[in-house]
């Protein structure tokens, strides 16, 4: 099984992410922000990756570091589960519709971080979460994960439903790319030879 768990503790946050990417998409998420739980649940139940993360974060402030430091945890737990990448299928993407919303992530597990967004918000918070903050926990999984990541929302009005998008997107893509391609189980794939 393909696991890992990581452990981040700062003078902001004390994390604790473990992640199976062979699992059925059972969760356990606890982090006091009660709508990024409910993302991280989506990206773990349409991933069928299991989840548990506990965070005690400094929410008296708001909820920036919280959100941060899952993110990189979450990232480094992918990265560390993934090991050297053999089998992998490397690339992923989905078109992710709710509603009136959809929107297109694709994401390459090339080791080379980077984060495309194009998305828009037409509201500050959802729930006890700052909207600006889902651009930035992208691209704090990215970094850590080691994935090329583009997440773009093509149209949607309801700024729930362009977030839960986003979210459900990248656990299909992310599903998609951590598989194991039983044509190749035994290769790096990359002409590389290393990822």
């Amino acid at each position: 099984m393909r696991t890992a768990t990581i452990r981040r503790d700062t003078s902001e946050t004390k994390v604790a992410v473990t992640v199976n990417l062979d699992g059925t998409g059972v969760y356990d998420v606890k982090t006091g922000v009660g709508f990024f739980d409910h993302m991280l649940e989506q990206l773990s139940r349409h991933g069928l990756i299991d989840l548990t993360v506990r965070c005690d974060g400094d929410l008296h402030i708001d909820a920036h570091h919280t959100v941060e430091d899952v993110a990189l945890a979450l990232g480094s737990a992918v990265a560390q589960a993934l090991g050297d990448k053999r089998g992998i299928r490397r690339y992923g993407d989905a078109l992710s519709p709710m509603d009136e919303t959809l929107t297109r992530v694709a994401l390459d597990i090339s080791g080379r971080p980077w984060l495309v967004w194009r998305a828009r918000f037409s509201q500050a918070r959802l729930g006890d979460m700052d909207t600006e903050m889902f651009q930035h926990f992208f691209h704090s999984f990215a970094q850590t994960a080691g994935i090329t990541l583009h997440i773009e929302t093509l149209y949607g009005e309801n700024n729930h439903h362009i977030a839960e998008s986003m979210f459900k997107g990248l656990a299909r893509a992310l599903r998609a790319a951590v598989e194991i391609d039983p044509r190749r189980a035994d290769a790096i794939p990359s002409t590389k030879g290393t990822l």
